[in-house]
């Protein structure tokens, strides 16, 4: 890949038969947020970063205005003799082609590691600000569905019925060709906003799956915050919605008409 540059940080580090985690931007931020949570609660270390042509023509700038180009990177920590491997960053592919190349990196990368298992992350939308409690899954392997519900996933058949777009989808599709189980796991956002209060639902999903207990109460706390934010977008909503049920105020034109 000409296009890509892979920075290593740390090539001493041993990893084998590990779970991977996917949480790039998407809807609602859902598996980004999940990613990025666990990066910092278990103070995750970075084992290389990821830079491409196909990610957008842009630099961040932080605090101390200076930049950084856009990437995204793995990471890695170890839970109760578990070795997990996390994907997080900045952006997915702007184009097609790039979708499909980048994931075939991951993929590559994946095994270097050991991969047994695959996990994105994502949210399905739903259009909704009310928010709904419930996981739903889509999976490489029929066999996995029943492994999942016991931990709360829902499966629907034919859904997400306009199927799953970007790296959640292309990692199921393309790992298949590899024998690597994988699984989408999806929390339901409005589609709107950053959702943490589904990352919350999603994360509880993933905790049972994965047999890790995980500190959520930045999340619960940035989940109030987004409470109160869709809460006056509601009454917004409502209030316009009365305005338009009241009758229009009559001129003194119309008044003449009056018999």
């Amino acid at each position: 890949m000409q296009n890509t540059k892979i920075v290593r940080q740390n090539t001493e580090i041993e990893i084998q038969d590990s779970t991977l985690l996917v949480g790039l931007p998407g809807v609602g931020h859902v598996g980004k947020l999940v990613v990025d949570h666990l990066i910092e609660q278990f103070e995750a270390e970075k084992l290389l970063e990821i830079y491409s042509t196909s990610f957008p023509p842009q630099v961040l700038v932080d605090e101390n205005s200076t930049v950084r180009l856009v990437s995204n990177a793995f990471y890695t920590f170890q839970v109760n003799g578990k070795d997990i491997l996390l994907l997080a960053g900045d952006q997915q592919s702007t184009s097609s082609e790039g979708h499909y190349e980048l994931c075939d990196l991951y993929l590559d990368i994946a095994e270097e590691y050991g991969v047994s298992r695959i996990f994105t992350l994502g949210g399905f939308p739903t259009g909704q600000l009310d928010h709904v409690d419930e996981v739903l899954g889509a999976v490489n392997q029929e066999d996995l569905t029943e492994s999942l519900k016991e931990h709360g996933v829902t499966f629907k058949e034919k859904e997400p019925n306009g199927g799953i777009v970007g790296a959640s989808g292309l990692l199921l599709g393309l790992s298949k060709f590899r024998d690597i189980n994988a699984a989408c796991l999806m929390g339901y956002t409005s589609g709107y906003l950053v959702d943490p209060k589904s990352a919350q639902s999603l994360l509880a999903v993933l905790s049972s799956i994965l047999d890790i207990e995980v500190d959520i109460s930045e999340l619960e706390e940035r989940a109030k915050e987004m409470e109160k934010i869709v809460a006056n977008l509601v009454e917004a909503k409502q209030q316009q919605q009365q305005q338009q049920m009241l009758p229009e105020t009559p001129t003194d034109e119309d008044l003449g008409y009056i018999g």
